[in-house]
């Protein structure tokens, strides 16, 4: 049955989006409570953090909040829908359970959600620009990149076109890197973008695609070979469910997808709202407060542990008269030098000295948490640089010392609260719940020119669920439209069915297009801010 024919008028009625739901209201009322449950923890939490503040600008930061999250809202309807496709087409779950479905195991995946994705996306931005993200630059920076990347996603949507929000939010970095580049005044050092984490990003979203569709392709093909049963490779008949082992094998993928979407596409609203935290109520937000009780003493050790291990390499004769400074402009560069080499143990022994006195990092004094949290966070781009270009000689056991140091470091700088998770994953759930549909078309409808099969369901989906697991847990962005509509697409491929091209094209110009169109719209938006805050 082709689709033209499945969607004739004549069958309308047997379209699985029109199946109801057997649960009628139930569902919806679940989804209130849980929300409001979830609004009135993340309030009660926000209000009390924020005690410590001196002052707090809440027009801003409550704006600045609303559009992150609106990110997240974007990104909800417009990628987890895919993850709904093929339960829905195959007959597995109604569609209404079913996107109430993965938007609940989205909401998990953002729980357990390590951070590692959020962090990396972070460091891709300017470095003065992090460390001064409440200046008006850095307020820019937040407000440009995100407001690029939901209009792209918005846009996107619209036409139903499958289109990665982690794509544009790349773009979006790279446009702010660029614009920060190029307003700055000639001859100064400025950061721009860390073109070698860029790379790294961008090769991982060019991949997974290729992954997506060559290895769901090849993965129906070896299905055919080892699993026999007929019902497997046939389209659904009318809205009859599959056979139940079918359906539990699809609803299954549906979860890990899901859950899968929600630990890494949640982290990029994560750390963007740590950005606007920091920058908005630094004083709350900057430094971990509430690590372990012996964590203090555990970085001390450590950084006594890097200093004394980088101390050997730094040449009695090279005179460094702003410890700082030095590091600070190596990190922009991304280059080391020999002064580099005697002002950075130097400048670790300085912060360590600076809040040894205090006994926890909660006993930080107000005025001091910004530089504080902004010295431990530029000590640590330089230990990356020690590990990632090894300009010294370290043997093993001062390269661990250095690596526990970074560890501590980020311990105290690179921290997400519960209640931002809680956030992230209400908006994020939501999203999934409010604008699936029209992806959901484009995704079950309009890439094959046959109605999708259960084994081409499947396929596509465990390959996008071990794509997805495999990216987080090397602190990559990927994305799940790329990766299961690609592997849709290598399904169809694979089982002879043939592909819209129409679809195919629109799909492949959405990919090419995201990144110069962020990146345009972000450096636009940039310049125009920076001339207004």
């Amino acid at each position: 049955m082709t689709v033209s024919n499945a969607t004739d008028a004549g069958l309308r009625a047997e379209h699985p989006l029109d199946k109801p739901s057997s649960l009628g209201q139930w569902p919806n009322y679940a989804v209130v409570a849980i929300l409001l449950a979830g609004l009135v923890y993340v309030g009660y939490s926000l209000t009390n953090e924020l005690t410590s503040s001196v002052a707090v600008p809440w027009i801003l930061l409550g704006l600045a909040l609303l559009i992150a999250l609106g990110f997240e809202f974007v990104n909800g309807f417009h990628d987890t829908a895919n993850a709904v496709a093929t339960v829905i087409y195959t007959n597995s779950l109604p569609a209404e359970l079913a996107v109430i479905w993965s938007g609940f195991f989205n909401f998990l995946g953002v729980m357990t959600a390590s951070g590692a994705v959020a962090f990396g996306i972070i460091s891709l931005l300017p470095v003065e620009l992090i460390m001064q993200v409440g200046s008006s630059a850095g307020l820019a920076m937040v407000f440009s990149l995100l407001i690029a990347a939901i209009l792209w996603n918005l846009g996107t949507w619209y036409l139903g076109i499958p289109s990665s929000s982690s794509h544009t939010l790349v773009g979006s970095i790279v446009g702010v890197g660029l614009a920060n580049q190029f307003l700055a005044p000639a001859g100064t050092v400025t950061s721009g973008v860390d073109w070698s984490k860029a790379t790294e990003v961008g090769m991982s979203l060019l991949i997974s695609p290729l992954v997506g569709f060559g290895v769901a392709a090849l993965l129906l093909l070896v299905m055919k070979v080892l699993v026999k049963s007929k019902a497997l490779y046939e389209a659904p008949k009318g809205n009859t469910p599959p056979p139940l082992w079918i359906r539990a094998l699809l609803i299954f993928t549906c979860t890990g997808v899901s859950f899968a979407h929600g630990s890494n596409d949640g982290q990029k609203g994560m750390g963007l709202i740590m950005l606007i935290l920091i920058g908005v109520v630094p004083t709350a937000f900057a430094l971990n407060r509430t690590p372990d009780v012996n964590y203090l003493e555990a970085y001390k050790a450590a950084s006594t542990a890097a200093s004394t291990a980088l101390h050997k390499y730094a040449k009695p004769e090279i005179a460094v008269t702003d410890a700082r400074e030095v590091v600070n402009n190596a990190v922009r560069t991304k280059t080391w030098s020999d002064e580099m080499s005697a002002a950075l143990p130097r400048f670790i022994d300085e912060t360590s000295a600076s809040i040894s006195p205090y006994g926890s990092a909660a006993n930080v004094p107000n005025g001091m948490v910004s530089n504080t949290r902004n010295d431990m966070y530029l000590i640590g781009e330089a230990l990356k640089l020690v590990e990632k270009q090894k300009p010294l000689p370290l043997q093993d056991a001062e390269m661990t010392a250095v690596k526990s140091y970074h560890k501590a470091i980020d311990n105290a700088t690179k921290f997400i609260p519960t209640w931002v998770k809680v956030a992230v994953a209400l908006a994020l759930g939501l999203g999934t719940m409010v604008g699936w549909k029209r992806i959901v078309v484009t995704v079950g409808e309009k890439i094959g020119k046959t109605h999708l099969t259960y084994g081409q369901g499947a396929s596509a989906e465990l390959v996008a669920m071990g794509t997805i697991f495999t990216a987080d847990s090397l602190g990559l962005p990927v994305s799940t439209t790329h990766i299961l509509s690609s592997g849709v697409a290598g399904t169809m491929v694979a089982n002879g069915s043939g592909l819209q091209m129409s679809t195919v094209r629109n799909l492949a110009m959405a990919w090419i297009l995201t990144l110069p169109v962020s990146i345009a719209l972000s450096f636009t938006l940039f310049l125009i801010l920076r001339h207004l805050i």
